[in-house]
């Protein structure tokens, strides 16, 4: 067999960017396409970079005639919750109209196989159970409810042209390459992990924690985190399902455990050996007080096994990553 590439969205961003150093370390050979607006040139060191939008479909177009990939793995999307519920244009036409452009013409090129980073936003405020695949989905905003879009647009061209996808739905995710050759870099950044780092690196004066009064052991939110290098190892594996003919299938990524902000904390101090300047503010509109996601299915079908996605692994990696320095464009 020659070359297999793969087309990975938003491959200069965050995940996109540990899934194409996975994929390399699979035998694939990843083709970033990315328009660089969050994400970053610097981050693309494992195959091929094409520039382009999603939006725009002779983009689309040039790098499926170019690369002729065998798959797609599509993160490229606007993932801000509250920008989403100021701005819902930009979210319904970005991440549908985009997504959209990138699976017709993934259909035309013959390229079948169509793995879709999802999102447990899908299934809305549903506190404190344990989210499963089944779980009714009830978008409470347009982040999630365009990504629900989505999945369904993929589910139609499912049945009328036999595309197979793998779905995977998940919340937070932390840590970095432990070889710090890729990790997590946002302007702004609005992520807990990096904010604590900035804040114990004296790069922003504290970091404030929204709510103190939730109904949890200390006051404070708790999540579901997984670390990138999990996260992406299963993104490997659900395409290597696609391409042995498996079908389409949804999969859930998370500890089914969760931690608290201030568990996240203390963590942080002891990883760093620094204590964490923090500010206690008010709840924010739409927080949770408990959202944690189940994986069995992807342990039991796919054989995932999520080994670093403990605090402790998720900071030390971050930790590395950050006094490692930052990307450009």
């Amino acid at each position: 067999m020659g070359e297999q590439k793969v087309l990975v969205t938003g491959g200069a961003g965050y995940i996109g960017s540990h899934a194409c150093k996975a994929l390399k370390q699979a035998g694939f050979t990843p083709v970033t396409f990315d328009n660089l607006v969050t994400g970053w040139r610097d981050a693309v060191k494992f195959g091929p970079f094409e520039r382009g939008d999603l939006i725009n479909k002779s983009d689309v177009d040039r790098v499926f005639e170019e690369h002729a990939p065998v798959a797609v793995m599509h993160f490229a999307a606007l993932s801000q919750v509250g920008e989403s519920m100021q701005e819902p244009g930009l979210y319904w036409r970005n991440n549908v109209m985009g997504s959209l452009n990138l699976i017709q013409a993934a259909v035309e090129y013959g390229c079948i196989d169509f793995v879709f980073s999802s999102t447990c936003a899908t299934y809305g405020d549903q506190d404190g159970v344990v989210l499963d695949e089944d779980s009714s989905q009830h978008p409470i905003n347009a982040y999630g409810a365009s990504k629900r879009a989505v999945e369904n647009i993929l589910a139609d061209f499912r049945t009328a042209y036999r595309m197979n996808h793998v779905i995977f739905r998940y919340f937070n995710v932390a840590g970095a390459d432990p070889e710090a050759e890729v990790g997590e870099f946002h302007q702004p950044e609005t992520h807990l992990i990096p904010l604590i780092l900035d804040a114990v690196d004296g790069k922003r004066d504290a970091l404030t924690i929204f709510g103190t009064d939730y109904d949890t052991p200390d006051g404070t939110c708790i999540r579901d985190y997984v670390h990138v290098c999990d996260l992406v190892d299963v993104h490997v594996l659900g395409l290597k399902w696609l391409q042995v003919g498996r079908g389409s299938r949804v999969f859930n990524l998370g500890t089914g455990d969760g931690f608290s902000v201030r568990e996240v904390i203390d963590q942080a101090g002891h990883v760093t050996n620094r204590p964490v300047p923090i500010v206690e503010g008010a709840r924010r509109p739409g927080d949770c007080t408990k959202l944690v996601s189940g994986s069995s299915r992807a342990v039991s079908e796919l054989g995932w096994s999520a080994g670093r996605s403990n605090m402790k692994q998720m900071i030390t990696d971050a930790w590395r990553w950050h006094q490692n320095g930052a990307y450009t464009k």
